[in-house]
């Protein structure tokens, strides 16, 4: 087996395709739109129009790993990020990010 998609259930597929595109720099697939956004790369990323708004905490989130938090955190809050928190444990330090429909994800720098 191996790593496909990583999804996202979400009600605007092409606004939240369109936010992770500029936060990995990539381009979003020909035929993203209402409906889905697929967004190529390693691994692929998949949005998914779906229609119940999200309930409860991410039981799933994206890690990413920057050189330089603040500006990591400049870049992603212009982009349409929401901070959430900062913290450091377990020998770790990270960010954690909300994106435009507030599926939580976290900005590390290892």
């Amino acid at each position: 087996m191996r790593l496909f998609n990583v999804t996202f259930d979400c009600a605007d597929p092409a606004k939240v395709g369109a936010f992770w595109a500029s936060v990995l720099d990539r381009s979003l697939a020909p035929g993203s739109g209402d409906h889905y956004a697929f967004l190529p790369g390693e691994p692929n990323f998949l949005f998914l129009r779906v229609p119940e708004e999200r309930a409860a905490k991410n039981r799933v989130h994206v890690d990413l790993d920057v050189e330089d938090l603040g500006d990591a955190r400049a870049r992603l809050e212009t982009l349409g990020a929401t901070f959430v928190h900062e913290k450091d444990e377990y020998g770790v330090h990270w960010m954690t990010f909300q994106d435009p429909e507030s599926n939580e994800f976290c900005v590390g720098s290892h």
